[in-house]
């Protein structure tokens, strides 16, 4: 949810109005994940979706990958590495069994989103500062505060073994 701010600007001889848009959460002043520094990027719930997934085990949930426009873009031409600006995020909820289908199929047929599970992850392209973790910097946050520096640590060496991905485990689905 935004808030607008409206405010009179006097141009001569004209009165315009300007728009500003702030996120209502004021996550502006958010703090920065440890280790690659990133922040919760702005609208980011408003990207384009490049993927849906579900994962089993201990995680046991349902994701939608999203991607800025430069991720889009890349994903689009199939351009490998993607290139500099690049942010893509992961969202995840709980993976429920929809109450109502088990009724009318006799037995679990659909899963649905449940509630908001596992934190929100970015990853963000920047190949001069983030050139040791191969251009790529990482964050996850809880609640809107970032995940402990344990958390970080753990991210580029889980997504060593999708290097020829140029280190994406997810693909595109048009």
């Amino acid at each position: 949810m935004r808030r607008i701010v409206f405010a009179l600007v006097a141009v001569a001889p004209l009165a315009g109005v300007v728009a500003s848009m702030a996120p209502a959460s004021g996550q502006t002043d958010q703090e920065a994940a440890p280790i690659f520094g990133v922040k919760i990027p702005p609208g980011y719930r408003d990207w384009r979706l490049i993927s849906v997934a579900h994962e089993e085990g201990n995680l046991n949930d349902l994701r939608a990958i999203l991607g800025n426009d430069v991720a889009i873009k890349a994903f689009r031409e199939g351009k490998l590495p993607f290139p500099d600006g690049t942010i893509i995020a992961r969202l995840a909820w709980s993976y429920d069994p929809l109450e109502e289908s088990e009724k009318a199929f006799g037995r679990r047929q659909s899963f649905v989103a449940g509630p908001p599970k596992n934190g929100v992850q970015f990853m963000v392209k920047d190949s001069q500062k983030y050139a040791a973790t191969d251009g790529w910097g990482f964050a996850q946050f809880n609640d809107g505060k970032p995940a402990d520096e344990a958390a970080h640590n753990a991210c580029f060496s889980c997504h060593a073994i999708v290097k020829a991905r140029d280190f994406i485990f997810n693909r595109y689905a048009p």
